[in-house]
């Protein structure tokens, strides 16, 4: 059944203006952007089947474009629209970022959250705040497996100078999807820390991303 033809308080649409949008499941906030669905099968139907084909939402978010079209029914042009959201979110993300000093661990987990959450490929990033803790840049410097070896700290510090920076937040992801720190993840917070507190540069927090799971250094007492 189409959902035009549901009882007016039980359509999802209808339902996210009268309760709020985190009182409908993730199939119904999928059928409001899909609009329609396809034969036999209604919006939240649709939703729910791209649910299950990817195994959660944040993969369904990550997907590729080869792998969004996986699923009938929606092709080239919901892709799209769906990118552009993700990128608003993104943005979003950085604006606060960039008003407000970071001054809880959850700021900056919400941008890295969804700056980076699923990317494929391990990368390390810096945040570079000044003397209140607000963001001055933010820099992926390196990418692949990530060692003492192939993370230069001459190089963060390096570019903590440029930058007049006071402090850094510095952040990697675990495409495993394991956020749990390495025995590398270690040793190399530890050489960073030390050659940054050289130029009188703090490391606030070092965050490990995976998908939607992040670990923080200073919340475990590492740092």
């Amino acid at each position: 059944m189409a959902i035009k033809e549901w009882p007016e308080q039980d359509r999802p649409r209808e339902r996210l203006v009268r309760e709020g949008a985190p009182a409908l499941s993730s199939a119904e906030l999928l059928a409001i952007f899909l609009r329609v669905g396809v034969r036999g099968q209604s919006a939240v139907e649709l939703g729910q089947a791209m649910l299950e084909h990817f195994g959660s939402l944040h993969r369904l978010l990550h997907a590729t474009l080869a792998e969004f079209c996986e699923v009938n029914g929606v092709g080239l042009a919901k892709y799209a629209q769906l990118q552009a959201v993700l990128e608003l979110a993104r943005r979003a993300a950085r604006e606060e970022l960039l008003r407000e000093p970071i001054c809880s661990p959850d700021v900056a987990k919400n941008y890295l959250r969804i700056k980076f959450g699923c990317q494929p490929h391990e990368s390390f990033v810096v945040l570079f705040l000044d003397v209140k803790n607000r963001l001055i840049d933010y820099q992926e410097m390196f990418t692949g497996t990530l060692t003492q070896t192939s993370v230069y700290p001459r190089e963060v510090v390096k570019a903590a100078l440029r930058r007049n920076a006071s402090g850094v937040v510095l952040a990697h992801n675990h495409p495993s999807g394991v956020c749990e720190p390495s025995d590398a993840d270690v040793h190399l917070t530890n050489a960073l820390v030390q050659a940054l507190a050289l130029v009188d540069v703090r490391v606030l927090d070092h965050f490990v991303v995976a998908g939607q799971h992040i670990h923080s250094f200073a919340e475990h007492g590492q740092l």
